[in-house]
């Protein structure tokens, strides 16, 4: 049922006034808004052969030169590493690639970035899922890539529309966790299950791949992490999640890889996804990343845009399992998605659609590499937002968001808890909620997005800001 509980609104509201530890930067030069910018990368043609042949699967940087042309300016950077990047996409016509500005050069960095990420997003007739996916992030507080689309030619060859996708690093964290980015950063692969495998580090190294601090070699604090995740008593679960975990942004993070249907994230495909220890408290922050397989991309014969939100997920995944089988953070995740959800229905998302997919219409339309992997047709990129395309693009992507958005507020489930789980908690007072209304007196349910006023039975009055704000 949708939230209509004033009691539970009351026991729930205290979690969602905590404000978050991080902040998001504005996109800059490297991540232009409002055009299609040019990457352009010179390498030897021998060294793009073999890179594209015998070190096609393996992450070797070729030196080469980079330049980057916008209407505002132009730059040039001599000595870049670049290499061919992803998984399964390198066997892929349009391969993703990735530049590297300090690897021959230390410290060298293109507009405060050490690397850039190109995703040739070669499965997406629309190009814009991978997009859609970071905004949705970055309009509702939660930690995301910046990103932008360019045009990138190699050796003066146009390879066509690619993402640039801000790469998730030191750089990253030292904008986003303000004088907390010391810590350890560990990149999530396939088999992320976040199952506790025994207390020997190279369990784990070859799925959980430290990133940050690499000379210490420390899972210590990780593996105590997964040990406690996994074993600890009912009892004693919440309070230590609360001390070590950021739970509350994790369950509004899961809420969104849920509604965007990214499969290929922890929730369903143990993959695709980082854990940040924060210095300051100890606490992990979840962190998501690679964002095309969402919006109706199908491999599984499975109807993401109407599956219960409540059942999403796979079985044998401790993180999500523990928090949602405790009422009040089933409670707090089903909060989120209705937040979530009503922002969808009464936001502006299809025009936003439609402006990113003007900006690179005519980029596509010249895009040779665009129909090498499944044949799409630029007709086909100019009906993606509505029309399905067949085969494993089961949905346009507005045509899934409209039936995500329906089915959705209608999977909303809330169990009506009593008291939160943990004594470390910030726990309301005995009273019951009779209004809320938001600062221009409209009445409302409860809502994390927009400021609101609480009317209480005692008579008191509380005016609320926006969460984390």
């Amino acid at each position: 049922m949708r939230a209509t509980s004033c009691h539970l609104i009351a026991l729930l509201f205290p979690l969602f006034s905590v404000g978050q530890t991080f902040v998001q930067p504005q996109p800059n030069e490297a991540f232009l808004q409002s055009e299609v910018a040019e990457v352009h990368i010179t390498v030897s043609p021998s060294d793009l052969n073999t890179l594209l042949g015998d070190s096609l699967y393996t992450d070797h940087h070729f030196p080469g030169v980079f330049r980057y042309e916008s209407s505002s300016f132009s730059d040039t950077i001599q000595n870049v590493g670049f290499r061919v990047r992803g998984n399964t996409s390198r066997n892929a016509k349009k391969k993703g690639f990735k530049v590297s500005f300090n690897e021959f050069t230390a410290g060298q960095k293109f507009k405060g970035i050490e690397k850039m990420n190109l995703i040739g997003q070669h499965n997406d007739p629309s190009l814009l899922r991978y997009w859609t996916s970071l905004y949705f992030l970055t309009r509702h507080g939660l930690i995301s890539s910046r990103v932008s689309f360019v045009k990138l030619f190699i050796n003066g060859d146009y390879r066509g529309v690619y993402l640039n996708v801000e790469h998730i690093d030191d750089e990253f964290l030292q904008k986003r966790f303000i004088d907390d980015d010391q810590g350890n950063l560990y990149k999530a692969s396939w088999g992320a299950d976040l199952n506790y495998w025994g207390t020997n580090a190279n369990s784990y190294t070859g799925v959980y791949e430290l990133k940050t601090n690499k000379d210490s070699n420390d899972y210590g604090a990780f593996i105590s992490f997964l040990d406690s995740l996994n074993n600890l008593s009912d009892d004693d679960f919440p309070c230590y999640m609360e001390r070590n975990f950021e739970v509350n942004h994790y369950l509004k993070t899961l809420a969104a890889e849920i509604i965007i249907g990214h499969w290929d994230g922890h929730a369903y495909n143990k993959n695709n996804f980082y854990l940040y220890r924060q210095p300051s408290n100890g606490k992990f922050v979840f962190i998501e990343y690679d964002l095309d397989n969402t919006f109706g991309i199908d491999w599984f014969g499975i109807d993401w845009a109407n599956r219960d939100l409540n059942a999403w997920h796979q079985s044998n995944r401790p993180l999500v399992e523990r928090l949602l089988e405790i009422p009040y953070y089933k409670d707090v995740f089903n909060a989120h998605l209705d937040t979530l959800l009503t922002d969808l229905d009464t936001s502006n998302w299809y025009s936003d659609l439609e402006a990113q997919q003007n900006l690179i219409k005519s980029a596509v339309q010249s895009d040779t590499y665009y129909p090498k992997d499944y044949g799409f047709q630029f007709s086909d990129f100019l009906d993606a937002l509505d029309d399905n395309y067949g085969a494993h693009v089961k949905k346009g992507l507005a045509e899934y968001l409209d039936e995500r958005i329906t089915s959705g507020l209608s999977q909303v489930d809330w169990i009506g808890t009593l008291e939160p789980p943990c004594d470390e908690l910030p726990i309301e007072p005995e009273r019951k909620i009779i209004k809320i209304v938001d600062f221009i007196g409209r009445e409302t349910h409860f809502r994390t997005d927009i400021p609101l006023i609480i009317m209480y039975d005692d008579g008191t009055v509380e005016k609320v800001m926006v969460w984390g704000s």
